[in-house]
């Protein structure tokens, strides 16, 4: 089983910025994706940014030119660093990680808990 656990969220003013840190812990075969999501309230879970171990990249156009997104490998953290953040990126940002099977023969999905990050002047 792999664990998530977030970091960084917090209250900034529009225009401000935040770092997310996510770091993964525990048994694992081989992770590829990461990367973020997020749920505002009353709207559904929507992607944010991913990335894939070799460096491929995916963003929402919501968020391009604002926010990016990397890796270290190494540890098994992926950060999203978010730049000009707007009120509407209010949000629990969650954390998710594709791992594959033991069996090499289907992706498993791990979530983190999530963090809170709440754009306000």
């Amino acid at each position: 089983q792999v664990q998530l656990v977030e970091s960084g969220g917090g209250l900034v003013q529009p225009g401000g910025s935040l770092r997310l840190s996510c770091a993964a812990s525990g048994t694992f075969f081989s992770i590829n994706a990461m990367g973020w999501y997020r749920q505002a309230p009353g709207k559904q879970r929507e992607l944010v940014a991913t990335m894939t171990s070799l460096g491929n990249t995916n963003y929402a156009d919501s968020v391009k030119g604002r926010f990016t997104i990397s890796r270290d490998n190494a540890k098994n953290t992926v950060y999203l660093q978010m730049n000009s953040l707007k009120p509407e990126d209010t949000a629990i940002y969650v954390c998710n990680a594709e791992d594959l099977s033991r069996s090499r023969d289907r992706i498993v999905n791990y979530w983190g808990q999530g963090t809170q990050v709440t754009v306000s002047s």
